[in-house]
């Protein structure tokens, strides 16, 4: 059995490692927080999506938490699949990026390729918000300025960069041990 090599030497698997690190209480804290019955979340989390609406009125989050106009179910789809499948995952893929076992190379390439996908609505819908102006404001019309955009947009495409960069990364690592299999499997034949 191979020794495991600590994070430091392994670049993307310690990017990958922080990454669901970060995610997980943002996920428990902040994204999920829509889908869970108000009674069970302590007051003080509860402000959370207020406070981040207040300085970035991301209309995803305010739509799943029912603070803009429109139909976000799709939206609260994506949280479910977060909470249920992504959750589990940084969690798995923390403790056995830090073991460095390769067992978990198939379920980040599920991952990467689902969240990826997951994250390209979501920017088409903070691409596509209007830009507040008096005549949003005057019409009630949900919109976000342009510095917000900017920082949506740096906060979003993160999320799509990462997951890409593991689904890319695993596939190419699976992708050696099927060839390493396959070479070994051809010369036990020839054997």
């Amino acid at each position: 059995m191979a020794q495991r090599r600590p994070l430091s030497s392994r670049p993307l698997d310690l990017l990958y490692f922080s990454f669901f690190l970060i995610h997980i209480p943002a996920t428990l804290l902040l994204d999920c927080q829509a889908l869970y019955p108000a009674w069970i979340v302590p007051s003080s989390i509860k402000a959370l999506p207020s406070i981040y609406l207040d300085f970035s009125s991301d209309p995803l989050v305010a739509g799943a938490f029912g603070h803009a106009p429109g139909d976000f179910t799709w939206f609260r789809l994506f949280l479910y699949l977060e909470a249920f499948f992504q959750l589990p995952v940084f969690v798995l893929g923390a403790i056995k990026l830090w073991q460095d076992s390769p067992s978990i190379y198939p379920l980040l390439v599920i991952y990467g390729a689902s969240t990826a996908t997951t994250v390209v609505p979501c920017l088409a819908v903070l691409l596509l918000t209007p830009t507040t102006s008096p005549e949003t404001i005057a019409a009630g019309i949900h919109s976000i300025t342009s510095f917000q955009r900017i920082l949506l947009l740096s906060s979003y495409i993160p999320f799509l960069l990462v997951p890409l960069l593991i689904t890319v990364d695993m596939a190419f690592r699976l992708s050696k041990f099927v060839r390493a299999g396959t070479a070994a499997s051809s010369k036990k034949k020839n054997t």
